[in-house]
């Protein structure tokens, strides 16, 4: 039995993969510790590993950001983001330290396994003194890493290996680093150096670079190509599936799915996902008005709000639910229109669905435009599509068999990905590495 010690802000996207990650590490008949927010006590309690509460100090309920940030209301573009950054992932780096390194002294661990939001990992990553234990980054979003082939992260521009797009990519990075997160990167530093601790030799989006291995939840051929990708990088494929919630009942409507489904009558999904759902008419509102006079089926997942809520607007062709587990559904959809979060998108592509991508913030924008370039879906760029563009984006795909050949491309290397045995054989090999170095 190995011990393993889980990181993750408290914000779903981020502790959902963990979560599934840690119920895999539960069963195979590993400890289990897990610290991130005390709103999801349940659900990590659920894997069967040992839930540990953030600090107050840097725990917040990221359903309400505006709420858990005073001020954040008065900012807008460039200066929301860096608010953002700062209070979600900067500020609570000492708070976040402090508690690792309390359950770390309490009882030893065979590596520690933090998601890519959380920078609580950072001190111990650059404290020349003591042993510690092998340091993990687990990818829960596209490779934020700097490239000289790609752009910053955040941006949403394609990758450029050209002469002329390596220079575009040098001053991006240059002014991203510089101008627009130097202060994050400064306050991150004087965090450090509170903590008797060095600068940071990386810039924070970077941070991975300096963990022992990098598990990205993803296949090689959904991300941009890099020349200079780094050695310890190892694509495990999509999020482990988490076995609990394959016990749901189905909803009363699966019959005339799997009815639709047999007849050819096409399925499309249409979700916003978990967390951008206080306004249901950014992607759903649109996108059924676009499909109500199609020959298609239509199931659409809220993600939290009541489906009632789409009552008045739910055409004759279309079924909604809160949720329904991905295992069960995915299997019967042709197409999906989604908001572009990064574990969903894995999962659809991981099945060979073409995707309608309509997301702009937060990761969404590179998730989508990695969708666009590996030619299994359409990036719309935009958070709030509007109805002719989603109609048209569903038409041109349905005719064009182009997009569901590169999904089922994807999808074959997706298969080929043994995650759950992946993750625990890198974890392995990760913590024998470390455990020949010599002692200080």
């Amino acid at each position: 039995m190995a011990r393993y010690l889980l990181a993750s802000t408290p914000v779903h996207g981020h502790v959902a993969p963990m979560a599934n990650i840690a119920a895999t590490l539960v069963r195979a008949g590993h400890r289990v510790r897990f610290l991130t927010g005390a709103l999801f006590h349940d659900a990590i309690a659920a894997t069967g590993g040992q839930h540990v509460a953030l600090p107050a100090s840097a725990d917040y309920d990221a359903r309400d950001m505006d709420a858990a940030f005073p001020g954040r209301t008065t900012r807008s573009g460039l200066r929301k983001l860096t608010f953002d950054v700062q209070h979600t992932f900067v500020k609570p780096v000492r708070a976040q330290a402090d508690a690792l390194r309390a359950l770390l002294d309490a009882e030893p661990v065979d590596a520690v396994l933090a998601e890519t939001g959380f920078l609580g990992v950072l001190p111990l990553l650059v404290d020349p003194r003591p042993r510690r234990p092998p340091v993990v980054s687990v990818g829960i979003t596209v490779l934020t890493l700097s490239s000289r082939d790609t752009a910053p992260f955040g941006l949403g521009l394609p990758p450029s290996s050209s002469a002329a797009g390596r220079v575009r990519n040098r001053l991006l990075n240059l002014l991203v680093r510089r101008a627009v997160f130097g202060p994050n990167q400064r306050r991150l530093n004087r965090t450090l150096r509170a903590m008797d601790l060095p600068h940071s030799p990386a810039f924070f989006l970077d941070w991975p670079r300096l963990a022992d291995r990098i598990l990205q939840l993803s296949v090689r051929g959904f991300e941009y190509p890099r020349s200079d990708l780094p050695s310890q990088v190892r694509f495990v494929g999509p999020p482990p599936a988490h076995d609990a919630i394959r016990n749901q009942k189905p909803p009363p409507w699966w019959h005339e799915l799997l009815a639709a489904r047999g007849t050819g009558r096409p399925v499309v999904h249409v979700t916003q996902g978990t967390v951008d759902t206080s306004d249901l008419n950014r992607v759903i509102g649109p996108a059924l008005h676009a499909l109500a006079d199609k020959d298609v089926f239509v199931v659409v997942t809220t993600g939290g709000p009541d489906p009632a809520q789409l009552s008045g607007v739910l055409p004759a062709n279309a079924r909604a639910a809160t949720y329904v587990p991905y295992a069960d559904l995915l299997p019967h959809v042709d197409l999906a229109i989604t908001n572009g979060g990064f574990g969903g998108t894995q999962l659809m592509l991981a099945h060979g669905i073409p995707l309608v991508v309509a997301g702009d913030t937060e990761d969404k924008l590179e998730v989508a435009g990695r969708v666009a370039a590996s030619g299994a879906g359409i990036n719309l760029r935009t958070g709030t599509p509007t109805t002719p563009a989603l109609a048209s984006a569903v038409e041109t795909i349905l005719r064009n068999p182009t997009y569901r050949q590169r999904a089922r491309a994807l999808a074959a290397e997706y298969a080929s990905r043994d995650t759950e045995a992946l993750i625990q054989a890198e974890l392995s090999d990760v913590t024998r590495q470390r455990s020949m170095l010599p002692r200080p």
